[in-house]
């Protein structure tokens, strides 16, 4: 066990809170969203939506301190942060972005009003509302997507501004 690469881990552990936060946010946006607002009973339609999103939160809230936990680590462990300040390094700047603005709504907006916020709004007008958070979650997912693919080339060294 001395040979243990904890930066390796890391990594590992990194890819998986990925894997389950994007993975997961995907379900909810290309299928979960989708299969509510083709339901026409609003009350069950807002009822079924919080069940199955308040279940997928604590899954997305353990997968973002796990991919912010990791993340930090490795940056400071190849001593990285300088990779901020280079154009190249572009998808880090859209993963740490992505990262606050998940963490923020998960931890902090979530709870505070958003929730409320959308119950009523879902309430009054249950197809708008669901119009709206949809269109929120295919932006955030199309921006997480853009993320992973910048991340996984500029990995594996490729970069569009050198």
């Amino acid at each position: 066990m001395e040979n243990f690469n904890y930066f390796i881990f890391a990594r590992s552990f990194h890819v998986i809170g990925v894997v389950l936060w994007i993975g997961g946010m995907a379900f909810v946006t290309t299928v979960l969203i989708p299969a509510l607002k083709k339901r026409t009973d609003s009350t069950n339609k807002l009822e079924l939506f919080e069940q199955i999103e308040g279940e997928f939160a604590v899954q997305a809230k353990l997968a973002t301190v796990i991919t912010g936990i990791s993340g930090f680590y490795m940056l400071d462990v190849m001593n990285a942060w300088e990779r901020y300040q280079q154009l190249e390094y572009w998808w880090m700047h859209l993963m740490t972005l992505i990262w606050f603005l998940f963490t923020l709504v998960l931890f902090v907006l979530e709870p505070l009003f958003l929730h409320r916020w959308f119950h009523q709004q879902a309430e009054k007008n249950s197809i708008k509302a669901f119009a709206l958070v949809h269109q929120i979650h295919k932006v955030l997912l199309a921006l997480s997507l853009l993320t992973v693919f910048g991340a996984v080339a500029g990995a594996h060294g490729f970069h569009w501004f050198n």
